[in-house]
């Protein structure tokens, strides 16, 4: 269950979609005076080289971050892309662009001290939470994040709901395991009994499997039925010719990798849908690749 590591991923597609999001989300809660808390579920190791072997060897933020620095969007940027760059920028004071952070860093660097918000993230693989412990280790506050070594899934039933009844639930598992699927709808159904006023916003792949072409029509009836606002959008960057799927007898299918994902928010801000709405055909176009590119913003509720 340990094979995954995002530092492959790091700074991809998925993780502008991701993080620009959750930016969005987190500076809409802290514009109200009372203090917040976000809990990261699956966080990773929190801060990636992108010149290391795992994202050298992946080569992913060449479609991601690093191409998007690259193009003209990058210039004049909309508010809610500026937003994402400029905690990027952050961690690369150097101009350069070698450190990418993750979602627990991303949060981290929005969180206020006055009011006192808190972090708390969940990591269970040993390699990422070590590293992930060090880094946090390293931060000036550290004592605004609380790191536990145990399931994300398990383990957020403690904290819901938060003293000042104002946060953020981050899912983003693996999906590594089929499993993972029906343990974010059972998480969701089970944490708004418990926290409803919450924003939550879970992550997931767009690939061929039915667990994930059904995930966000289950999310969508759990928010139905609780009569929650919900809001639904995914970024596909669609297949580079150059990578297409090949096969010669005998060897296995070389797949093109991950082209898509989707992110699904309940309680989300009243204004991130046109925000969006605006931004999402940008991203296609400096993000693009060919076949299948496209985006999809919904909501209800």
């Amino acid at each position: 269950m340990f094979s995954y590591r995002h530092g492959f991923h790091a700074g991809n597609h998925a993780d502008v979609l991701k993080h620009l999001v959750l930016i969005a989300v987190l500076r809409h809660l802290t514009s109200k005076p009372t203090a917040i808390t976000v809990v990261d579920t699956h966080a990773g190791a929190g801060l990636y080289r992108l010149d290391s072997d795992f994202a050298g060897t992946s080569g992913e933020a060449q479609d991601g971050i690093l191409k998007l620095l690259a193009s003209p969007l990058a210039a004049e940027p909309p508010p809610l892309l500026a937003d994402y760059l400029e905690v990027v920028a952050s961690f690369n004071p150097k101009g350069k662009t070698k450190i990418y952070p993750g979602s627990p860093f991303v949060t981290e660097s929005v969180l206020r001290q006055e009011p006192r918000d808190r972090l708390w993230v969940f990591e269970l693989h040993p390699t990422d939470s070590k590293a992930l412990a060090t880094h946090i280790d390293q931060l000036e506050d550290k004592r605004q994040v609380g790191l536990r070594r145990e399931d994300g899934f398990e383990g957020l039933r403690a904290l819901l709901p938060p003293p000042s009844r104002r946060g953020l639930v981050l899912i983003d598992p693996s999906y590594e395991i089929k499993n993972d699927y029906g343990r974010v709808t059972a998480c969701l159904q089970e944490s708004l009994k418990k926290f409803a006023t919450g924003t939550y916003m879970i992550w997931y792949p767009v690939i061929p499997r039915p667990e994930a072409h059904e995930l966000p029509r289950r999310l969508k009836t759990l928010a139905t039925q609780a009569g929650k606002p919900w809001l639904h959008a995914t970024l596909n960057i669609g297949q580079d010719p150059e990578r297409a799927p090949t096969h010669t007898p005998g060897e296995k299918v070389q797949r093109p990798g991950l082209t898509a994902s989707g992110v699904f928010l309940v309680n989300p801000p009243h204004t991130l849908k046109a925000q969006l709405q605006e931004l999402l055909p940008q991203l296609v176009e400096v993000l693009g690749r060919g076949r299948g590119q496209g985006h999809v913003v919904e909501s209800g509720g």
